[in-house]
């Protein structure tokens, strides 16, 4: 029996690679290029729309862990992602067309896995996995809001601009990683207090994209807000969040900056770089004015502005198992940002996991239900736990993990509870590997 898979994301992508190394056949269905959605511009699979990094790949940071969970049990696109990094620091951060190409390629050449081009807008009987992502098509929507019986929750997420590199002004621009962190890789913007406060005028005053009625009462991703958003919170907000000028000293000249705004790379071909933390939804014209008031990009190049768009997800504690089934339908699994885990690592890594389940469940085999001792049992125990009141999506964080035990004297050192929570999390699943 072939299962049908919802979406070619970074989600549905890794469900139909570890069916398929399981010896199961999947149809893949992908409504785009067809049917395209406010953030994708190509028809290619696992497409990042938003950044171009997928956090830390230091085990001992939350998303650093569960990128190594995902390599100890098998992740595909784990592998193609470290296959077509780029330079980020401590970051994991990648040429996105180059990611996107090799997913598709590896997919499309696979002959157990069927490409179905069409959008589906019901959910089909047999085994399925939804996948469809926070952009799904308003058709699909109704159908998982009528199976499910549930009101979808709504969420906006921002992207954030791009620049060409060659149009940075370096003599005012330098290269450093926070604290000389790693390589010296992200592109700073610093700013003294006159030029901060020129800039915070022009974007608390900016104009905004008119949101449609039925945006209008859904609610923000506190870790994706717009910027527009967190500058309406206080004049020092961004000197605290993304323009935090801590850590990032131009060597040129030593000075301590007021307010920094760091640039990421984007492409292996190092031509075009993103505005960390700068995801808005202002009016392009308006974008152009914030930008070219920033030090160093006066006369940037910017070859795509900041978008924002709604994100749809399940109420996943009323819907699922920790396993990712369906409480409701056995041969019904989701996965990816539509279940309530935020973030393109947690979406690579419950895809993982419902293909994993999906075979052990086509197989007559015991579900594989992780302990939150791991990030990505804790993610999946989080979502599904049914005590949620005002269920919200979730990335990965040490707070959701079970504690470890720590000495008295031991309790405030953040740094040895994490080391102790990465290698209790590496230890189990080492030893589950027999079974998966």
């Amino acid at each position: 029996m072939e299962v049908k898979i919802i979406g070619a994301g970074l989600a549905g992508s890794e469900a139909a690679l570890q069916l398929a190394k399981r010896g199961i056949k999947t149809q893949l269905y992908e409504m785009r290029p067809m049917n395209m959605t406010g953030a994708h511009k190509t028809d290619k699979f696992a497409e990042f729309v938003c950044s171009n990094s997928l956090g830390s790949f230091d085990i001992f940071n939350a998303s650093g862990l569960l990128k190594k969970e995902m390599e100890i049990l098998g992740g595909e696109l784990i592998k193609i992602a470290y296959e077509c990094s780029v330079p980020a620091g401590n970051a994991l951060a990648i040429d996105r067309e180059l990611f996107s190409q090799k997913v598709t390629d590896k997919i499309e050449n696979n002959p157990l896995i069927t490409v179905i081009r069409e959008e589906l807008k019901e959910i089909p009987e047999g085994p399925v996995i939804i996948a469809s992502g926070p952009l799904t098509s308003e058709a699909l929507a109704n159908s998982i809001k009528e199976f499910t019986q549930s009101e979808h929750l709504h969420f906006f997420d921002a992207i954030a601009p791009i620049v060409e590199k060659e149009s940075i002004n370096f003599d005012k621009a330098f290269y450093a990683s926070r604290y000389d962190k790693g390589e010296a890789s992200y592109i700073n913007c610093p700013m003294n207090k006159d030029e901060y406060e020129k800039f915070y005028e022009i974007l608390i005053n900016a104009p905004k994209i008119e949101l449609k009625e039925f945006e209008k009462d859904a609610k923000f991703f506190e870790s994706c807000l717009p910027i527009e958003v967190l500058a309406s919170r206080g004049f020092d907000t961004l000197r605290f969040g993304p323009m935090k000028p801590v850590g990032l000293i131009d060597k040129r000249n030593n000075e301590e900056n007021y307010a920094v705004v760091q640039l990421r790379q984007d492409n292996s071909a190092k031509t075009l770089y993103n505005l960390v933390g700068f995801q808005t939804n202002l009016k392009w014209g308006s974008q152009k004015e914030l930008l070219k008031s920033i030090p160093g990009l006066e006369n940037a190049n910017i070859v795509r502005y900041g978008v924002m768009h709604r994100n749809t997800f399940i109420n996943s504690p009323q819907i699922l198992n920790a396993t990712l089934q369906s409480r409701k339908r056995a041969n019904l699994f989701f996965a990816g940002q539509i279940t309530g885990t935020e973030g393109y690592t947690e979406s690579i890594a419950s895809g993982l996991l419902a293909g994993i389940n999906m075979a052990k469940y086509l197989k007559n085999e015991a579900l594989l239900i992780l302990p939150n001792i791991t990030i990505l049992g804790a993610l999946t125990n989080y979502i599904s736990d049914s005590n949620h009141n005002n269920f919200q999506p979730i990335n990965s964080n040490w707070g959701i993990l079970a504690p470890v035990e720590l000495e008295k004297k031991e309790r405030k050192n953040k740094k040895l509870k994490a080391e102790k929570m990465s290698r209790r999390s590496i230890e189990y699943l080492h030893d589950l590997k027999h079974v998966i």
